[in-house]
């Protein structure tokens, strides 16, 4: 029975965090452009749909933690994290990389430009995003020394890194919404909906902890 709770369970994540994103882009009725400008906008909105998926491979959310084992609930956690960042760290790289194939402004020419474009509201975001994530991602990689060298108790950290991925999100989606090529109603619709899911979950364990604790101290390697 478990082993097919488990199994309907992984099935229905790939089902709304890939198989939806990827059905929106289908369905979309966007101008196709080149297959390397796709391929960079179909892997950035998958990323940006895992990134919310983080949000059920945590603490905050019970029934996945009981049903699975947690090591393995933070294995992959942090699998799809660190895919994740790597590429949306990337991405303004990746925006411009195209241009190395194109006439006209050259990559690096497009990429200064769009880094100074403080007018525009969705670049903005989009660099404040930026900067949160790879804070997100700095303070993860090194949690055990700063928390060591700042004496920070591991529940507090928790906390951080839970508001600061919320923070992250917020700002993200704001980005997409404002400028990305492939948020049309139901990508909207899905990412917020999806977004304020996860974070209210968030705070619900924050602010009303379960009563007993769903998994040892032993256990606790490090996710939020």
């Amino acid at each position: 029975m478990k082993v097919m709770l488990r199994t309907s369970v992984f099935v229905i994540a790939l089902m709304v965090f890939l198989g939806l994103p990827i059905l929106f882009y289908w369905l979309g009725e966007f101008p196709r452009r080149s297959v390397l400008k796709e391929a960079i906008s179909l892997l950035t909105l998958l990323a940006f749909s895992l990134m919310l998926f983080q949000f059920f491979m945590a603490r905050s959310n019970l029934k996945v933690i009981q049903l699975f084992d947690l090591r393995q609930v933070q294995l992959v956690h942090k699998f799809i994290a660190y895919a994740v960042m790597t590429v949306l760290l990337l991405h303004p790289v990746l925006i411009v990389f195209p241009r190395l194939f194109e006439a006209g402004i050259g990559p690096w020419q497009a990429f200064r430009t769009m880094l100074t474009t403080f007018e525009n509201p969705g670049i903005l975001l989009g660099l404040a995003a930026w900067i949160l994530l790879l804070v997100l991602t700095l303070t993860a990689i090194f949690r055990l020394r700063l928390n060591w060298a700042l004496g920070i108790k591991y529940r507090n950290w928790r906390y951080f890194h839970g508001l600061l991925s919320v923070l992250v999100t917020a700002v993200a989606v704001l980005h997409a919404i404002k400028l990305g090529r492939h948020f049309n109603p139901s990508m909207v619709f899905f990412s917020v909906s999806v977004a304020i899911t996860g974070a209210a979950m968030l705070f619900k364990m924050y602010l009303f902890p379960p009563t007993k604790p769903t998994v040892s101290a032993k256990q606790t390697v490090g996710s939020e």
